[in-house]
């Protein structure tokens, strides 16, 4: 039994004419949306983990730029934050915080996310919140151990701490970006009929 492979399908940068100066640009984009949506943080008073869109941004621009671009944007994202600039949550910098390995996350589900919308991954409802389900869990894949070492604290602490109350927000957020990219492409398919 032979495993079939859908072909790499565009992303919606790929829509924009080809040229290095676009990708460049794109790149840059992505990682200044994540800047920005890392900045619109909720503190929640019990963990040291900022409720942020930053998730929300890697998500989105995952999709729309795919797994190269994505790489690119938040690995830019980390260096600059790692090099002393404060652009992570609450003007945070450096790798020194609890909060840290969420940061590193971006970068496997960022990918995640570019790879599976090259692979439809965003052009339903139901696929899209299957993409961000995966995205998701990949922040918390990176995040949660770094967490727990962080703060000296056991599997049932650290899930306490630094993922069941992020759970409904990740749910909003998958639900938003399953309603904009789906439509997205919507808009897309309708003018390349006209």
């Amino acid at each position: 039994m032979a495993l079939v492979v859908a072909s790499p399908q565009p992303v919606l940068a790929d829509l924009i004419p080809a040229s290095r100066l676009r990708n460049a640009l794109l790149v840059l984009a992505g990682t200044a949306f994540l800047i920005i949506a890392g900045q619109i943080t909720v503190p929640l008073w019990w963990t040291p983990v900022p409720l942020s869109l930053a998730t929300f941004a890697v998500l989105l621009s995952g999709a729309a730029l795919g797994p190269s671009r994505a790489l690119c944007s938040t690995g830019l994202y980390l260096a600059i934050g790692m090099a002393g600039a404060p652009i992570f949550a609450n003007q945070a910098s450096g790798w020194s915080f609890a909060s840290f390995g969420y940061i590193v996350g971006y970068i496997p589900a960022a990918v995640a996310v570019g790879a599976l919308a090259r692979r439809r991954g965003d052009r339903t409802v139901l696929a899209t919140v299957v993409t961000a389900t995966i995205g998701s869990l990949l922040v918390y894949a990176c995040g949660l151990p770094w967490l727990c070492y962080k703060l000296d604290v056991g599997l049932t602490r650290g899930l306490e701490l630094g993922v069941w109350p992020f759970i409904a927000g990740d749910a909003i957020k998958a639900a938003a970006a399953a309603l904009l990219l789906p439509a997205a492409w919507q808009v897309v398919d309708r003018v390349s009929e006209d």
